[in-house]
């Protein structure tokens, strides 16, 4: 008898895999949220011998062992640094308005950086510009560099800002260089031997490793961050590559340059971040300018706070600030993303804002770089469509702008999508503007993004194809899981 045919072992694979449904069961919903749960179940329950795998590598979101050691080391490395930022410079939360008081305040319970006064905010969105932007402030550098990035590319625009960090570095300034392992794969090793070269301390963020250790390749730093000398500070959705990034796809993107106390805050979080892939805690004085005074800064400038959120400040994801902002808003929400996959609470948030008399507008790029993506974020438009809320499809290029306006007076800018990686499994950066000023000039790219965008209909949604639909409900149900 041919044992690998026998009746024993099919009955055997049969246990076994009604034992891996079962242990599913059992494990995961202690450790997910229901719908991630409910995801994952489905997956184990149909397909065990996949679900397993794909969990065991995928299914949670934490840190190795040795990462989480150093975890619980930041806050102290934070906490000098955060001091020194309170001493030099007044928070702003007794200028707010109540229900602003209120969010700053949560703000500064998820990522613990107080909102700070006497700074200048600039928004662009010209992407070609903004690099040679960046590349000019390395050039003006005098004691330090610091960036970093998702995605760092050896092309045409990643190798501006690279030169102008190799002049940096030849006339003395430290230069300190962090990008993402996974997101930088393609050049990270011919930029890492370059930098080195020119004398250019650089790192890699969570190379992935199998032994001694495991990271886990899902987990990722996805924040865009350049500190220079302390003084200017870059944050937004803009990666250092080329323009069109893929074939025919051309990136559109919005980042903020800031000046003024707020760009420590900037620095705290990249001091944090090089020690938690260095152990190295640069946090000291020389890094933090003195031109910033307490009287200068009271009153004056904008008022602006940063929220660093991902696996290495575990409390609460960014999520919970975008739906917080979405109820507290009275008349106007406008938000634009490239990666749409809401969890309920967002979702319902949106919805109950337009039950409200709130005026909702949604801008999302035409077709995203991912299948999957696609279909569960179509899966969606039409509960958008029915509650009320007015979708736009970008169509000029591929819509990577990440910002969310309020009313006339808060504004964010940052590096997180609307999805499950953005809120539970990236290290995202946030920058909120208590300012009407800044929301004028995100109206004024919104209206641009109106102009170039087809505005869906609820009665042409519903006519897509019925393979279509299939398709997006199938996604949907996986969809905590993307």
């Amino acid at each position: 008898m041919d044992f690998f045919n026998s009746d024993m072992v099919h009955t055997g694979f049969k246990i076994a895999g009604w034992a891996i449904v079962f242990g599913g069961l059992v494990y995961i919903p202690f450790r997910r949220s229901p719908t991630a749960a409910q995801a994952w179940i489905l997956l184990f329950f149909f397909l065990p011998w996949v679900a397993l795998p794909l969990y065991l590598v995928f299914g949670n979101a934490r840190h190795p062992k040795w990462r989480r050691e150093r975890i619980t080391r930041l806050p102290a490395i934070l906490e000098r640094t955060i001091a020194e930022i309170s001493h030099r410079s007044p928070t702003g939360v007794d200028v707010l308005k109540t229900r602003h008081r209120i969010t700053a305040r949560l703000v500064e319970r998820i990522g613990h950086l107080p909102p700070v006064h006497g700074n200048e905010i600039d928004l662009d969105g010209d992407y070609n510009r903004v690099v040679d932007r960046i590349a000019a402030d390395i050039d003006r550098a005098e004691h330090h560099a610091h960036l970093c990035f998702y995605i760092l590319q050896d092309d045409e625009a990643g190798n501006r800002v690279l030169r102008a960090l190799e002049r940096a570095s030849a006339r003395g300034v430290k230069c300190r260089l962090l990008v993402d392992a996974v997101g930088s794969s393609i050049d990270r090793h011919r930029i890492r031997r370059r930098m080195k070269k020119a004398g250019v301390e650089m790192h890699l963020i969570l190379p992935w490793r199998f032994l001694n250790g495991a990271t886990r390749l899902d987990l990722r730093n996805h924040r865009k961050i350049v500190v220079i000398d302390g003084k200017i500070g870059w944050v937004g959705s803009q990666n250092m590559h080329r323009i069109e990034y893929e074939p025919k796809t051309f990136y559109r993107e919005l980042m903020a340059r800031v000046t003024g106390p707020v760009v420590l805050e900037l620095q705290a979080i990249f001091v944090g971040d090089w020690f938690l892939e260095t152990e190295e805690d640069i946090g000291s004085a020389d890094i933090l300018p003195h031109e910033t005074t307490r009287e200068a800064a009271v009153g004056s400038g904008t008022l602006l706070q940063v929220m660093p959120t991902g696996p290495d400040f575990p409390d609460t994801g960014v999520d919970v600030l975008f739906t917080d902002l979405i109820h507290t808003a009275r008349r106007k929400i406008a938000l634009a993303t490239p990666y749409f996959v809401p969890n309920e609470e967002l979702l319902n948030a949106l919805s109950t804002a337009v039950a409200k008399g709130v005026d909702v507008d949604l801008f999302l790029t035409g077709t995203t770089n991912s299948l999957l993506i696609d279909l569960a974020q179509s899966s969606y438009y039409e509960d958008l469509l029915e509650a009320g809320v007015k979708v736009y499809l970008y169509r000029e290029r591929f819509l990577h702008a990440k910002h969310l306006s309020i009313d006339e007076d808060i504004g964010i800018i940052g590096s997180s999508n609307m999805d499950r990686r953005s809120f539970e499994l990236n290290s995202e950066v946030t920058l909120v503007a208590y300012d009407k000023a800044v929301v004028d000039k995100l109206r004024t790219i919104e209206r641009d993004y109106r102009s170039k965008s087809r505005r869906l209909s609820l009665e042409d949604w519903r006519q897509r194809g019925l393979t279509r639909q299939i398709a997006e409900n199938a996604t949907r149900l996986i969809s905590p899981l993307l």
